[in-house]
């Protein structure tokens, strides 16, 4: 019903001079459809309040209102292009007069969780990249086509701004780091099995998939006013450094049918993890923190375990923010499971004595599009130490890329077996009492996977490129003298 309209948006997104990639696009695709959203969650609540008898106060003053300043509608319904502002006179109001109200929201809303403070923030982190007021007005009419009434609407809404989040994703330099594959994400769910009434918690959360597959996940089971209300305000919660995200995130939430998400724009490895006391504990944690990243030694002070590496100290985090009992499943670089250094030695440690690490899904490469490192999926439990250890090695049959993702029905298997913790050609345990104490080291070593082979040393490979140069040489040489 919609998609038409989404690509309809980009393409006049594409030809904007102030727009040159997938994340602009989103991004202001966002902000618009934040506003026409906020439009049509006052209309509700204005009807509902009417129907009550009772007064209702917008949000937004008169002009800063969708209907008044992006989509004023004449007696047909249809928007008054007498009235409606276009080209620079649009562009400036919106520049020099909308992003300012709306980003002044932060300091006069009663809280970090109402829809008051949402605003705020999103306007306080983004701004109007679009260059041209006649794209901008263009623009607008089409998401003034947009609904969010009725359910079937929201569902399409959120299922399209899920497939802009992908391609995202897909487009290159830091898009990646904004989408998980969902069929993985759901998988993780599954084997968790999240319950109404458990906080979940997401420490780097991005475009917030994981929140919104946890809701898809609950969702079905509210079967009460009580029920809906603990969804809408006390189940999910997230963290995000980047603005962007941020946004993203907010907006993803909201199609999805939360209508003032949980969100906190921070950096969540600014805090100290000693500061985390009970009541900010989690009863799931469901994440894929960035890594490869370099923390500064500051940001280091504030974990027991020091290192440069974002992912090992979003570890620490997660782990010290799970309550006793509470079920993580967390994505890391496989190496994670192998590194010698200290740091990841330590970190091992840690998690097998204070957590029980039952679960190791091992990703193919191609999981993650336009990542060179390979990823596992760590499951553990809070409050017990590690006995034995199931792993599955996923193996869809073929090669993984853009053209052919990761589908629900390739973790179909994993998420099977791993209930029982049965052992396949694909699944194996391994006893912790077996672990080489001095390393912990818990590489992903099939015993159905044929012979294990042995990789030279760094001095090995050096002496043979040596080896190599002095025959070279020597060929070099007789050559000379047949020349000569």
């Amino acid at each position: 019903m919609f998609e038409q309209t989404f690509k309809n948006i980009d393409d006049i997104l594409h030809k904007d001079a102030g727009c040159t990639s997938e994340l602009d696009y989103t991004e202001q695709s966002s902000w618009l459809l934040f506003l026409k959203y906020l439009d049509a969650l006052e209309a509700d609540k204005a009807m509902e309040a009417e129907l009550e008898g009772r007064p209702y106060e917008y949000l937004l003053a008169e002009p800063f209102r969708w209907s008044q300043w992006a989509a004023p509608k004449g007696a047909d319904g249809k928007i008054d292009h007498n009235a409606a502002a276009t080209g620079d006179d649009l562009r400036d109001m919106v520049n020099n007069r909308l992003f300012p109200y709306l980003a002044g929201f932060k300091q006069r809303a009663s809280g970090p969780q109402t829809i008051e403070y949402k605003i705020g923030e999103v306007f306080s982190e983004i701004k109007n990249k679009v260059q041209s007021g006649y794209n901008l007005r263009d623009v607008i009419d089409l998401v003034d086509e947009l609904r969010f009434r009725s359910q079937a609407e929201k569902h399409e809404l959120s299922h399209l701004y899920e497939v802009k989040i992908k391609n995202m994703g897909n487009a290159g330099r830091n898009g990646g780091e904004y989408y998980t594959p969902r069929p993985l994400i759901r998988a993780m769910i599954q084997v968790l099995k999240p319950r109404i009434g458990e906080r979940i918690y997401d420490g780097a959360c991005g475009s917030a998939g994981f929140l919104c597959e946890a809701y898809d996940y609950l969702a079905p089971q509210a079967t009460k006013a009580d029920d809906l209300e603990t969804l809408q305000k006390r189940t999910f919660y997230g963290k995000e450094k980047k603005s962007l995200a941020y946004v993203i995130g907010i907006m993803n939430m909201i199609l999805h049918g939360i209508e003032a998400p949980n969100i906190v724009h921070t950096n969540t490895l600014g805090e100290n993890i000693n500061d985390i006391q009970e009541r900010d504990r989690y009863d799931v944690i469901l994440a894929n923190p960035p890594f490869g990243g370099k923390e500064r030694k500051e940001v280091q002070q504030n974990f027991p375990i020091k290192t440069g590496e974002t992912a090992f100290l979003f570890m620490q985090h997660f782990i010290k923010s799970l309550r006793a009992g509470g079920r993580a499943a967390i994505v890391i670089k496989n190496t994670f499971l192998s590194n010698t250094d200290n740091a990841s030695v330590s970190l091992r440690k840690l998690l097998l004595e204070s957590c029980n690490l039952h679960t190791v899904l091992d990703c193919p490469g191609g999981t993650f599009q336009g990542a060179g490192v390979k990823t596992v999926v760590l499951f553990f439990t809070k409050g017990e130490p590690t006995q034995r250890v199931w792993y599955y090695q996923l193996d869809p049959g073929r090669s993984l890329g853009k053209t052919n993702p990761l589908n629900d029905a390739d973790l179909a298997e994993f998420v099977a077996l791993q209930a029982t913790a049965a052992t396949s050609p694909k699944s194996w345990s391994v006893d912790v009492a077996g672990i080489d104490a001095s390393t912990w080291d818990l590489s992903v070593k099939n015993p159905d996977g044929g012979e294990v082979v042995a990789l030279r040393t760094p001095a090995d490979i050096l002496d043979e490129i040596a080896a190599l140069d002095a025959e070279s040489a020597e060929v070099l040489a007789v050559i000379r003298g047949l020349v000569a």
